[in-house]
């Protein structure tokens, strides 16, 4: 593959197409296959020798990845972005024209793959010389995404094994990572609802299925709908294949803090294992009802929570740790008419100094209204009357 010709290359991908061989058609468009280290092929005109062999548009998509593979060669990213999306363009006036077939489908995903990577790639490249808007290319690049999604939901005359529905899901995933990559997560909706309502939900590769409930379930994690992202992202973390350790630990980065929020704290093994104990004393402090603890872990791993995205999800966790020293009161005094002051004291060995007896309501207010306790303030007494029943329901059945 090293020493192979232009002329030898373009009679390969000739064959490829007239055989239908898609799988190997696809690795010869795309930038993880050896071909693209092969200088005979980084060119910088290679439009008149593609004509010679190939039709259209197979020539026009094969001649720009030619001249693709020549701009990553010389680290111009920018070029390469450019250039990939002629090759998708060019694909798709072929794909289009593939009347109720999807055989070309593993070559969309090599080069919809490639277009994420290079834009993504040229942002980068844009940003270090000061030029272009942050995610611009990106930005430019799901809209092309978006032409090839429209012709995969729309293919309804096709029966299901030839039908271009397959290629939905992945298309959707590619479109998420780069909507949650330039923070537009309210894109992200329509997606999921034509997911959700196609028939080949559950038909999909397991992989792209993994995918695809990750996204969702941490983008039902920033829309506080707890218990939907605790189901998406304990599936993409039981399905997730056990040898992909570093796919594991990312799901769940965003899984522990919905588990924890709906009161089920992982155990230090568990964080061991997939080097999370940036969470150890976060699970400690959140389960003693310890808010000084809880401060100071979020202080110390602040940078690791802000990069991940979750530090203000982790800040919803100060609520619980309420609810958790609060019980401890409730159980030391034995009284379901508890005085605030004996709250305004357990804040105060928590060393919050800057509380008064009104925040103290104001927290105690938040937790009758949020369901985590049961009772009401008698302001008349200044105490805390709580249910003779079970005053503190457990976190998985109030979130």
């Amino acid at each position: 593959m090293a020493h192979i010709t232009v002329n030898q290359y373009l009679q390969q991908v000739l064959e490829f197409i007239d055989t239908r061989d898609s799988e190997s058609c696809a690795e010869f468009l795309s930038f993880k296959h050896p071909h693209i280290a092969n200088r005979r092929l980084q060119l910088a005109n290679p439009e008149e020798r593609c004509q010679q062999i190939l039709e259209p548009p197979y020539d026009e998509m094969v001649a720009a990845h030619l001249r693709c593979a020549f701009a990553v060669a010389n680290h111009d990213f920018v070029d390469a972005y450019k250039y990939q999306t002629f090759v998708v363009q060019s694909f798709l006036k072929a794909f289009q024209a593939h009347k109720e077939e999807n055989w070309a489908l593993p070559i969309m995903y090599a080069v919809a793959l490639d277009l994420r990577i290079f834009a993504n790639n040229a942002d980068q490249q844009l940003g270090k010389k000061g030029k272009g808007k942050t995610g611009d290319m990106l930005e430019k690049a799901a809209e092309l995404l978006m032409s090839c999604f429209r012709i995969c939901a729309s293919d309804n005359r096709a029966g299901i094994d030839d039908s271009k529905k397959w290629g939905m899901l992945f298309l959707v995933n590619q479109l998420f990572k780069i909507y949650f990559k330039i923070n537009k997560l309210h894109l992200c909706k329509p997606l999921i609802r034509a997911i959700d309502s196609s028939s080949l939900k559950d038909e999909y590769s397991m992989a792209q299925r993994v995918t695809y409930k990750y996204y969702v379930g941490r983008k039902a994690m920033f829309d506080s709908d707890f218990k939907q992202a605790e189901e998406y992202l304990s599936f993409a973390f039981c399905h997730c294949h056990r040898a992909t350790q570093k796919n594991k630990r990312m799901i769940l980065i965003y899984l522990l803090p919905v588990k924890m929020l709906l009161g089920h704290m992982p155990t230090v093994q568990l964080l061991r294992k997939y080097d999370l104990l940036q969470f150890s004393d976060v699970t400690k402090a959140v389960g003693e009802g310890n808010l000084l603890l809880l401060n100071e872990a979020l202080t110390k791993h602040e940078a690791f929570f802000i990069r991940c995205g979750i530090f203000l999800i982790l800040e919803k966790l100060k609520i619980i740790t309420y609810r958790n020293l609060f019980k401890k009161v409730y159980l030391l005094l034995r009284t379901h008419q508890l005085p605030l002051d004996a709250f305004l004291v357990a804040l105060r060995f928590m060393q919050i100094v800057d509380v008064d007896i009104d925040e103290v309501q104001c927290i105690i207010a938040n937790l009758i209204y949020m369901g985590h306790i049961k009772g009401y303030i008698s302001h008349q007494h200044q105490k805390l009357v709580v249910s003779k029943q079970n005053p503190f329901p457990s976190l998985s059945s109030v979130s």
